[in-house]
């Protein structure tokens, strides 16, 4: 990856008309911080002209500007985070730390980074270009796809919470599934994903967990989904392919939450429910369309519908 990068590069790299002033720059910044050798996004007209106001080098902006140092794209956020990706991203350069246990079995890709303290057990696969933070923990029944990336403390395949209630007491099920990771997932840090009990976890492509997550045994989980902190997620739950589950989300076993469905924070649905709508939010416990989930809150501090 460049250390310095020409604004021709970065039109190329965004797909559109390379012509304009030569110059370089070495990094990317708020807009409050920039220096001349700076890339900053502008979102909006306030944003912009705080942008244009500042000492930055080059201002990605969503509309057109005689300030020679705008680049006018079409989304100025999603650039910005294309030309970070693209040229300086520091992750997944430095190799295997010397304080990271690695072992005898364990399969990793090329060019994967593991972090200080880091555990990798045999049988663990890693795909290509994986970056494990340190203290991570994968354990042996994970498989990784390319470009996974783990924060510190996040732990992978560990044994589910499985019982089986005897007389005596309670009895440990089986717990000797395995967990499978698709390209390009991120985990937060301090999340946990179990294994499967006796199948398989699945977390799809694309997929971004946010830190201090709890995903239980033989949970499916679809592509480009995204779940905020302090998420819940008991046993053999569907999250389908795109849906958002917000912080503090609590989900009952064998809950099933379709395409594109929005799930706001703190909602909760019971075992075994299925909620369905791309694009539909739902909120509350037990979870309603949003405008049922409003009209009860009203409802409930207005009850005979007076100021």
């Amino acid at each position: 990856m460049h250390r310095t990068v020409s604004r021709q590069e970065i039109a190329t790299l965004l797909g559109l008309d390379p012509t304009g002033p030569t110059t370089s720059f070495s990094n990317v910044s708020a807009i409050e911080t920039a220096t001349a050798t700076s890339i900053v996004f502008a979102q909006d007209p306030a944003s912009l002209a705080k942008a244009k106001a500042s000492a930055a080098g080059l201002i990605l902006a969503g509309q057109p500007d005689p300030d020679s140092r705008i680049l006018p794209v079409r989304e100025p956020r999603l650039a910005f985070a294309q030309v970070y990706t693209r040229y300086f991203d520091e992750r997944g350069r430095n190799g295997i730390a010397s304080s990271a246990i690695v072992e005898d079995g364990a399969v990793l890709g090329e060019n994967c980074e593991i972090g200080a303290g880091a555990f990798i057990a045999s049988g663990a696969r890693l795909g290509a270009f994986c970056v494990i933070g340190p203290r991570a923990v994968i354990h042996a029944a994970c498989t990784l796809g390319e470009r996974v990336r783990v924060q510190a403390g996040a732990i992978l395949g560990s044994d589910g919470f499985g019982y089986a209630h005897a007389p005596e007491g309670y009895i440990g099920f089986p717990q000797i599934g395995t967990l499978v990771i698709g390209d390009d997932v991120e985990i937060g840090a301090n999340t946990t994903i179990d294994r499967g009990a006796l199948g398989e976890t699945r977390i799809g492509r694309g997929t971004k967990i946010d830190n201090l997550v709890q995903i239980a045994h033989n949970c499916i989980i679809g592509q480009d989904v995204i779940i905020a902190a302090q998420v819940g997620l008991a046993g053999s739950i569907t999250v389908e392919d795109g849906a958002m589950l917000g912080g503090q989300v609590g989900l009952g076993e064998r809950v099933t939450i379709g395409r594109g469905v929005i799930l706001g924070g703190q909602g909760g649905v019971l075992p075994g429910k299925r909620l369905d709508g791309p694009g539909q939010v739902f909120w509350g416990t037990p979870a309603r369309p949003v405008r049922d989930y409003l009209r009860d809150l009203a409802r409930l501090r207005n009850p005979r519908g007076r100021d």
